[in-house]
């Protein structure tokens, strides 16, 4: 057995129903909502490693947040484009949660000022850097959230290169980095099931899911390990149950 697969059925308990890492959005009286109602593994929502690392206001702010013993499997999502903030935010967490999550994924502008998010989706000696250096420092899981590339092939490269790296678990948003607003469009599902059709560790799909019939099929289309729901939650909290 794979560490990502120890780690995703010993530790997370082999969770299907994952609520997304969203800011403003996924604090902690949402995941205890969603936990009620059927979630099985809440992610935070996405914190700066860098603000964390060197702001005690804004850490004992997000350690507050993390204080439930009722809110766990939990993984803490931070944004970084440094492998020493990464790490030292890790560690401040490590008692918190059961793993952390590299953002790699956020489209959003100031992401691309900050060079975060989506915008480390090229550079990917830093990202080897990031995940590879805090999985061996630390005792919990490291898992990623990226945005595909339009090529299908670049995409399970980029994949492959996270497994590699130590990722425990990938969860792969089926849009670009230019699929935003106005352009958001359909998430492909081929791309997610590419990916999990070519790596070892546990795959999450993220991406057009409204219902609870959503989930069901994205599952069945991909054969991922499990389905994040972001808007489809906040839409219903009992998505996870189907009603």
């Amino acid at each position: 057995m794979s560490k990502g697969r120890e780690f995703y059925e010993r530790v997370l308990k082999s969770p299907k129903f994952v609520v997304a890492p969203m800011v403003d959005q996924s604090e902690l009286p949402w995941r205890l909502l969603s936990r009620r109602h059927g979630a099985q593994l809440c992610f935070s929502p996405m914190y700066s490693a860098n603000t964390f690392v060197h702001d005690h206001t804004y850490r004992n702010k997000v350690v507050q947040d993390l204080s439930s013993t009722e809110d766990h499997p939990l993984i803490v999502q931070f944004c970084s484009n440094s492998a020493e903030n990464f790490l030292e935010a890790s560690k401040l967490v490590e008692g918190l949660c059961e793993g952390v999550d590299l953002n790699l994924g956020c489209p959003q502008h100031i992401a691309k000022r900050g060079h975060f998010g989506a915008y480390l989706q090229e550079d990917w000696d830093l990202i080897i850097e990031i995940i590879s250096t805090t999985k061996q420092h630390i005792g919990i899981g490291v898992t990623a959230k990226i945005r595909v590339f339009n090529e299908i092939d670049k995409t399970v490269k980029y994949a492959q290169m996270l497994e590699t790296a130590g990722c425990d678990i990938i969860t792969v948003h089926g849009r670009t980095r230019e699929q935003k607003g106005p352009n958001t469009g359909l998430a492909s599902w081929d791309h997610i099931k590419a990916v999990k059709d070519n790596v070892d560790i546990p795959v999450f799909a993220n991406g057009n899911i409204q219902y609870y019939c959503d989930i069901m099929r994205c599952m069945e289309t991909t054969g991922v390990d499990g389905v994040m729901v972001a808007e489809g939650n906040l839409t219903n909290p009992m998505i996870f149950q189907g009603i």
